[in-house]
C-alpha cells in the first residue's frame, strides 16, 4: 500500500490504539473505512475497526474484501466484539465501498484523491462514496489536506472553518475537538 507519501504525521490519533492509528496513515483504505463507520459509534470504535477487520480477515483491500464470501465479512463485522452498532448493515456498506473503488478506481483508494482535478472535484468524488455526506466529506478533506499532504487546488476554501478531525494531532487535540463538539451540541439543544 502506498500510504500518504506527503503525510506530516505517521499516525492519526483517532482509534486510541497505536497500531490502528498508524494503519490510518499507512493504508488509505483504513482511513476510508474509518470514516465510513464513523456514525452512531464512538470515534475510537469506528477508526479501530479497520485494524480489527484486517486482523480478522487478513485484508482490507477492496479486491480482497470483495473476494471473500459476504457472510464471512458480515461475521467479521459482528465479532465479537462487533465493529459497529449495526454490523451487518456496515459490512454491506463496506462491500459497496469496495465495489465502487474497484469499479471506478482500479481498487486503489488513493486514486479517489490522486485523480481529482481540484478540491471541488475531490469533494464530489468523496460524496459518491457510501456513507459520505457533506459534513463528513469536508472533514475528510480537512484530514487529507492538513495532515496527509493531499492538497488539491482550492482546498482551503472547502474545509470547515471550525475544529475538525483534521486539527487533531494528539490526545490533547482530540480532547479539545471533543470539547468543541460538546459545546456546539449544547448550543443546539439550548
Amino acid at each position: 500500500m502506498p500510504g500518504f507519501p506527503a503525510a506530516t504525521v505517521d499516525a492519526l490519533p483517532f482509534a486510541g490504539e497505536p497500531a490502528a492509528d498508524r494503519l490510518l496513515v499507512a493504508d488509505p483504505m483504513a482511513l476510508l473505512l474509518g470514516f465510513l463507520l464513523d456514525q452512531q459509534v464512538p470515534l475510537e470504535r469506528a477508526f479501530s475497526a479497520p485494524w480489527a477487520l484486517r486482523d480478522r480477515l487478513g485484508t482490507i483491500s477492496p479486491a480482497g474484501l470483495l473476494a471473500l464470501d459476504q457472510e464471512a465479512v458480515e461475521r467479521a463485522f459482528a465479532g465479537p466484539p462487533a465493529l459497529h452498532r449495526f454490523p451487518k448493515m456496515m459490512a454491506q456498506r463496506a462491500l459497496r465501498l469496495c465495489a465502487l473503488l474497484v469499479d471506478q478506481y482500479q481498487g486503489r483508494p488513493e486514486r479517489v484523491w490522486e485523480g481529482a482535478i481540484d478540491a471541488e472535484d475531490l469533494t464530489r468524488r468523496l460524496l459518491e462514496l457510501p456513507g459520505m455526506g457533506p459534513m463528513k466529506a469536508r472533514t475528510l478533506l480537512s484530514v487529507l489536506a492538513k495532515q496527509l499532504g493531499v492538497r488539491p487546488k482550492g482546498w482551503e476554501r472547502l474545509i470547515p472553518d471550525h475544529p475538525t478531525l483534521g486539527d487533531v494531532q494528539d490526545k490533547e487535540g482530540l480532547l479539545r475537538y471533543r470539547s468543541y463538539k460538546r459545546s456546539q451540541e449544547q448550543k443546539g439543544a439550548g
